[in-house]
């Protein structure tokens, strides 16, 4: 066992150590795989009243919780610089953004799960009322990543809960403790016991995904995959937001301070560990030189390490570090140049030099595979239909930014971009647009979060409900008619069926 957070065998309890300094961070009890099934069936009895409350009563619970989450965030930060490595500047975004959504979903809930009329299809069916029921799946299964262990451990959870599901939650391995310290709030806030955390590795992931009704899970593409075969095989439906390569295109005539200034905050942020981090940027040649210059001036004023007064923290551990050391390594000896950084930071910690690098080309990984550190390639271009051809050249499809003062033309450029969003003269910010959908194409996931009601509603099985009117009519092709009444009903029905397609097709 190493001091960053790598941890054998899964029985019994393990030891977390902080990534950045080698101290224990804590303990951890890991869970038995075959309790999950019990686990999980005490959340499905549970659920049963969670849904039974309604909107209203579930808003009251949510909302309690996030008066827990305000009033305890000092902890909660606390104990998560010590399990990430984190800077402070980092590890204080991720409890606001948590209330944040708490505020909003509380506001949508009732609407979201409220029974949706629909009308008749035709004026046959006017007899019928149509509505759609909102049921909750009963036990929504959450494995969430280690790069935002607070934050990603509830952003979906939270919208399940709303929809009236049990969740069952799986932390990182890398970072079990912070999961913890947030059950034990949810139940200090008097909430039902409708949301459990069990702590492991694959194994139980394995054993979530196999007991719950739905899967949502945050990570790596290769473990999507599996995750995606895996909930398949139990035709449980899934929502995967995965990796991504997410690229930036500054156009000429673009406010270059703001830019460079973005750029270094989308690539630095958390030390790169984002997934919608800016991991590329293509640069109008005109305008490169001057770009370059304004990044690397960011960038050498940064500081590095974790806890108060610095900008960015470590990595989460010596194999994801390995991953950023051999991208840089690999583009220098292609030709690339480090302007900053270039290797690993001295002394302890799993901490990487911020680097900027240019003379990068698609021949290298680092501009083609998610490296998931403080890097920054940076490539010229020719012209903008450049850019957005070496923007789209890619697995990956997560989002992307845009830089220019005309923003009808930055808007134009960004609905050329193969991706879920586009940001226009900013970076990073749709993942705080819990009104709209935040998913990815290509291999950076399927389905998405957030979107407004939708982010409640996914949770939730459609149930249609057709009732009567009225009587009459009711029963016009039971077989108790005579064949005669049959052939004149279909008649009609044909003819009322066929009024529209005529009149538009005149």
């Amino acid at each position: 066992m190493t001091a960053t957070n790598s941890v054998a065998g899964f029985t019994g309890t393990g030891t977390v150590f902080n990534p950045a300094t080698g101290e224990i961070a804590g303990e951890v009890q890991w869970t038995d795989p075959s309790d999950v099934e019990k686990i999980a069936a005490g959340l499905r009895t549970a659920q049963r009243e969670w849904e039974q409350r309604g909107a209203k009563g579930r808003a009251k619970a949510l909302a309690r919780f996030a008066v827990w989450l305000g009033d305890n965030r000092d902890e909660i930060e606390k104990l998560l610089i010590a399990e990430t490595g984190k800077s402070s500047t980092d590890a204080a975004q991720e409890v606001p953004l948590l209330i944040m959504i708490l505020s909003y979903v509380i506001k949508v809930m009732e609407k979201a799960v409220a029974p949706e009329v629909r009308p008749a299809p035709s004026a046959v069916l006017s007899i019928k009322k149509i509505a759609i029921h909102f049921r909750p799946r009963p036990v929504v299964g959450v494995i969430a990543p280690w790069n935002y262990p607070v934050a990603n451990a509830l952003m979906d959870a939270i919208g399940a809960l709303a929809a009236g599901s049990a969740v069952l939650l799986k932390p990182s391995e890398q970072t079990p403790l912070t999961a913890e310290l947030l059950r034990q709030g949810w139940l200090a806030s008097g909430a039902p016991d409708v949301f459990a955390v069990v702590q492991g590795a694959r194994e139980v992931a394995e054993a979530v995904i196999d007991n719950s009704d739905y899967v949502q899970f945050t990570g790596s593409t290769a473990t999507g995959r599996k995750v995606a075969e895996r909930a398949a095989s139990r035709l449980v439906p899934y929502s995967l937001e995965l990796g991504g390569k997410d690229p930036m295109i500054v156009c000429e005539d673009a406010d270059i301070d703001m830019a460079a200034h973005a750029a270094v905050w989308g690539a630095m942020f958390n030390a790169g560990q984002t997934c919608v981090s800016v991991e590329r940027v293509y640069v109008l040649e005109s305008v490169y030189d001057k770009f370059v210059a304004a990044v690397v001036r960011d960038v050498e004023a940064l500081q590095m390490g974790a806890g108060e007064g610095k900008h960015f923290g470590a990595l989460i551990s010596e194999q994801q570090l390995a991953v950023t050391e051999r991208h840089v390594k690999e583009a220098l000896a292609a030709g690339a140049r480090a302007l900053t950084g270039g290797e690993r930071a001295s002394g302890p910690g799993s901490f990487y030099q911020p680097t900027v690098l240019v003379d990068v080309d698609h021949s290298m990984a680092c501009m083609t595979e998610e490296t998931f550190g403080p890097t920054l390639p940076i490539m010229k271009v020719a012209s903008v239909d450049e850019a957005i051809r070496f923007a789209n050249d890619s697995a990956y499809g997560l989002s992307a930014s845009v830089f220019s003062r005309d923003v009808a033309r930055a808007k134009d450029i960004a609905l050329q971009l193969d991706c879920g969003a586009v940001n226009v003269n900013d970076v990073i910010s749709n993942l705080m647009c819990t009104t709209a959908p935040m998913g990815g194409w290509k291999t950076s996931g399927i389905g998405a979060r957030f979107g407004g009601v939708d982010g409640i509603r996914k949770f939730c099985r459609q149930e249609t409900v057709v009732a009567p009117r009225t009587n009459l009519g009711a029963g016009g092709n039971f077989y108790h008619n005579s064949l005669k009444t049959l052939a004149r009903s279909n008649q009609v029905l044909t003819k009322l069926a066929l009024a529209r397609p005529r009149r538009i097709a005149k």
